[in-house]
Formats: C-alpha cells, structure tokens, sequence
C-alpha cells in the first residue's frame, strides 16, 4: 500500500489510517451523492454507465488493487503497461519514465494474505446484496402486489441495487484494506 496520494500535484499523506477512512467515507458518499443525482436526472437510463465509469476512474486515481494507480497494489501483480506513443507524436520530445520496481506492484506473503481476507469479506456483504436482488427480483416477477406500494417502479428498484451492487463490487476490498490497515511506520533511510 502506498503513502502517499498524488492529487492534482499535490501530495497527500495517506500514512495514517484517519486519513485513508477520510477518503473512503469522502468517496461512498460521492459515490451515493452521484448515484442519487443521476437517478434524478434520468432514472439511470444512460447515466447510470456513467456512474460505472465514474467507478472505474475512482479506482484507477484513488483506490488502486484492480487497476494500476491508486493507493492498493494492483491485484494481478503485475506491472502496469505502457502505452506507445502514436506515431504522429513522436518528436524529439520524449519523457523519461522508469520502469515501476517491483515492489510497486508485487505483493508480498502478508499482503496477498490481507487482499484475500478483504476479498472475503468484501463478498460476503456482496453475497447479502444478491440475495437482496433476488428477493426483489422474485417479488417483481411472481408477487407484484409486494412491491405495488413503493413510490418507484419496481424493474428501476432492481436495477439500482444491481447498479450499487457492481459499484460496491469494484470497490469494496480495496476500501476494506484501507480503512482496517493501521497507520504506517515511517521508512528511516
């Protein structure tokens, strides 16, 4: 897990574990702010891909684990790849990149062991969920009358909890290892 969070060239001290809960609070309730506006704006009918989008970029520029960025290891373990340049931009202009180390996108034993707890229990609330889609699912299809009294119609009901559900999918174990690992020691070099 890295320290440190580069935001707008601004670097932000990720070591202790106040701040990493700061961020994951501040992003679920981004994540519902948005959600709930976009409901607003169009029942989820094209907005509710973007509100998948808007995830992925969440987890690319904060989180990390399934992409390369963020604060958690990739989870794939390996190194992210880079992109050539096209060649219409091939000038004599170039930026030097290194390599990423590999302790930049390795785990180690103890890490590998807290990914899996946190995946784990990230499913386990998952499993929670799908079985909440399914009730609603069975309501919608053989019990109508159940679900006749909510103010939305119960198909848009079924698929804001899909659409949370895929948003808590990408996101849940690596906001589960931020907000259990302790504050991080100082490196003394």
């Amino acid at each position: 897990m890295r320290a440190e969070l580069v935001l707008l060239g601004k670097r932000l001290d990720m070591a202790p574990q106040a701040h990493r809960r700061t961020l994951v609070v501040f992003i679920y309730a981004t994540l519902a702010a948005l959600m709930a506006g976009l409901f607003f704006a169009d029942h989820w009918r094209t907005s509710g891909y973007y509100l998948v989008f808007a995830t992925f970029l969440i987890n690319r520029l904060f989180l990390g684990g399934y992409n390369f960025g963020g604060l958690i290891k990739p989870f794939n373990g390996k190194a992210a790849q880079r992109a050539e340049a096209p060649p219409f931009l091939l000038l004599a202009l170039r930026v030097y990149r290194p390599a990423p180390s590999e302790s930049e996108y390795r785990s180690d034993e103890r890490e590998l062991q807290q990914r899996d707890h946190a995946h784990y229990t990230a499913y386990q609330a998952l499993t929670v969920l799908l079985a909440v889609l399914w009730l609603l699912a069975g309501w919608n299809t053989f019990a109508p009358r159940l679900l006749a009294r909510i103010p939305v119609s119960p198909s848009l009901l079924v698929y804001g909890v899909v659409l949370g559900a895929i948003v808590l999918a990408l996101t849940l174990p690596q906001s589960i290892l931020l907000w259990t690992e302790p504050d991080m020691e100082e490196e003394h070099g």
